[in-house]
């Protein structure tokens, strides 16, 4: 969606100085009385890691607590309700705990707040921070927020039934003092609005140039190194000294973040107005430290000439991943931090866009005028094989084809209503599941109902659609892609992805498809393409998960995949699965790759589904609904030396029978 309006920073101004009078503390409330004698028996330990004492010396009241090395990831002690009740805290608006590091090493305190429950349905916020050595700090857990303020789940302030305080596993004793846990600031508090949330999506994706809207030098231009920049107009004028190293300008945005998720890459023309030839490059940057690649121009720009610099967005390389040796519990690279190897993939974030890079390579002074830079998605060029092989060579034959384009879905190959552990708003519903002959849309709205339909499942506001090949067709490696176009109202969440499947014999005993479907042993969830729709439709996750989802979980991949759509606005995702091996493609070309003994060896299931959610601040704008995520096929194939009785035709399960595969 293209903005409408360019954004005011003096009605920016106004809506934070009304939020932050919202803000304002209401009374404070101590949960429990740290001087009390009885104080122990309200904060209790979690395990037998931790030992818990009432007070530290005169002037020091508090609960001391010390924590050993064990097997709790996040060991600590609990603040239980009263007993047979809840601690209802529905006049505030957050809880607060001020700790003291008692360690000679910093401490990583967590505060989590929950309502009653298990599992998937255990409603909970939480937020963490580093304590220094001898210092003082204080968590502070806004309710309906979590880990860096962002949405997370509703909680019922009204019935918290639990308080904890925990730490890090640590290596070594580790001990902190417990000063105040106490409930404080106005009932629906929200966190004070940081401007560099700010996203900011240009018109028409013009940042300079005509139709550009353009505050300030001051406000928008930062020259390092004796550069000289002044905005002239619509234009940006830039004067580069003689001799003088490290020279470069940063454009910026007047407040917060440029969003150019609505493109792949960004156009700048330049036109050198100096009399010495230069050679400018451009580069883009998100959180100032995540770069795309710098791209130079072609050739030296001559007096009076001017020269046309496309920056993409994609990796030069595709994202390679670490060994899995080198992962640790929950751990997503999402294209940063150590689980890629250096010089490949991307951790460049189109929609969180900071600054404009501009420098130039000259001898003798330089000057040149940055006629326009537009952010701008052309169509992908797609191989003409594309949908109807494998990307790579070998003796496939296809196993799963379904062209949606009927009028029902095939109920011999997917099934229609399934779980959702993944939000708390939405239900699944049949009638969501539009087919027009040629593809299969996801419908997503704000439509009260139950879940699959039945009454007996829990009601929500919000009706999505679901399909899953569970128990109707399975395959243990081979090639699965699907082409899609994906949705653009901030919130949603759509993914094609596979979760292992051991087949009937392997359920446990109350029927569950716990064990069936685990990703330890063996097992493990391929997110083929998962896409947060705040990032726009143009960008997408991989991920592979394992060894389950609690505290032994383990995961890698990278956010940062970025498509161009083809002319009809779909983008062709795929998954090449072979021993040890699992390699992703879009649009017939390789975009991220990890080579892993850890690589799954149990068959899979696929899932094609949009709930909301997700991570990023990716909250539902009801506004803007309804929206679809629209599949127009889904094909697998299979490498004939790969091929085993553990992988099923369409409408059959042989994990039973063992019979061997019929081609």
């Amino acid at each position: 969606m293209v903005q409408k309006k360019q954004f005011s920073v003096l009605a920016f101004a106004a809506s934070l100085a009304a939020m932050q009078s919202l803000s304002l503390a209401a009374e404070t409330k101590q949960l429990v009385d740290v001087s009390a004698a009885d104080v122990t028996q309200r904060v209790v330990p979690k395990n037998d890691q931790v030992t818990v004492a009432a007070g530290a010396g005169a002037g020091s009241p508090g609960i001391v607590v010390a924590v050993q090395p064990g097997k709790d990831p996040y060991p600590g002690v609990i603040l239980a309700p009263p007993p047979g009740g809840v601690i209802d805290l529905s006049e505030y608006g957050h809880v607060d705990v001020r700790i003291t590091n008692l360690s000679p090493k910093p401490l990583g305190a967590i505060l989590q707040i929950e309502n009653a429950g298990n599992g998937h349905n255990t409603p909970w916020n939480a937020e963490q921070q580093v304590i220094k050595p001898g210092a003082t700090g204080t968590v502070t857990v806004i309710f309906g927020y979590g880990y860096g303020k962002k949405l997370g789940y509703a909680l019922k302030a009204a019935e918290i039934s639990k308080i904890q305080v925990m730490v890090f596993k640590p290596a070594e004793t580790q001990s902190f003092r417990i000063e105040s846990i106490s409930a404080g600031g106005p009932k629906g508090e929200k966190p004070a609005v940081d401007p560099n949330s700010r996203r900011v999506r240009p018109d028409n994706g013009v940042i300079v140039g005509a139709g550009a809207h353009l505050i300030s030098s001051e406000k928008q231009i930062e020259a390092i190194g004796g550069a000289k920049a002044t905005l002239n107009g619509t234009l940006l004028q830039l004067q580069f000294a003689s001799g003088a190293a490290n020279q470069f300008v940063f454009l910026k945005p007047v407040i917060g973040r440029w969003d150019f998720g609505l493109a792949t890459q960004v156009r700048v023309r330049i036109k050198n107005t100096g009399t010495t030839a230069v050679t400018p490059s451009v580069q883009l940057t998100s959180d100032k430290t995540n770069l795309t690649e710098a791209i130079e121009a072609a050739d030296p720009i001559a007096a009076g000439q001017s020269q046309e610099i496309v920056v993409p967005f994609a990796a030069a390389k595709p994202w390679v991943g670490m060994p899995s040796a080198s992962i640790y519990k929950g751990d997503v690279s999402g294209g940063s931090g150590p689980n890629f190897q250096s010089g490949t993939g991307t951790t460049y974030a189109s929609d969180r866009t900071d600054g404009i890079k501009i420098t130039a390579k000259h001898e003798g002074p330089a000057s040149f005028t940055i006629e326009s830079i537009t952010a701008e998605a052309p169509a992908a060029d797609v191989p003409e094989w594309l949908g109807k092989r494998p990307p790579v060579e070998g003796e496939w034959v296809q196993t799963f084809n379904d062209e949606f384009d009927g009028t029902e879905i095939d109920l011999t190959k997917w099934n229609n209503e399934g779980p959702n552990y993944w939000d708390k708003i939405s239900h699944w519903s049949k009638g969501n599941l539009i087919l027009d002959g040629k593809s299969v849309s996801l419908h997503y709205e704000k439509k009260t109902g139950f879940n699959n339909d039945h009454p007996n499942e829990k009601q929500t506001d919000y009706t999505g659609a679901y399909l899953d090949t569970f128990a109707k067709w399975r395959q243990r490696y081979g090639y699965f892609e699907a082409r899609m176009k994906l949705p653009t109202v901030k919130g949603l969440w759509p993914a094609f992805w596979m979760m292992p499947d051991r087949g009937p014999n392997a359920g446990d005993v109350s029927g569950s498809k716990a064990k069936r479907c685990a990703t330890d042993n063996g097992g493990m969830e391929f997110d083929i393409m998962e896409q947060l729709a705040l990032w726009g439709p143009h960008r997408y996750n991989i991920a592979m998960h394992w060894d389950n989802y609690g505290p032994a979980h383990k995961s890698i991949g990278t956010g940062k995949i970025y498509a161009q759509t083809d002319k009809d606005g779909y983008i062709t995702a795929g998954l090449l699965w072979t021993p040890g091996v699992a390699v992703y493609y879009c649009n017939g070309q390789e975009v991220a790759r990890w080579e892993d003994p850890r690589i799954s060896t149990v068959p899979a299931y696929m899932i094609v589904y949009m709930p909301t959610g997700g991570w990023d601040n990716n909250d539902l704008d009801p506004a803007a609904l309804p929206d679809d995520f629209k599949i127009d096929y889904v094909r697998c194939w299979q490498r004939k030396d790969l091929d085993t009785p553990l992988d099923p035709q369409p409408g059959t399960d042989r994990s039973a029978a063992g019979t061997p595969p019929a081609r």
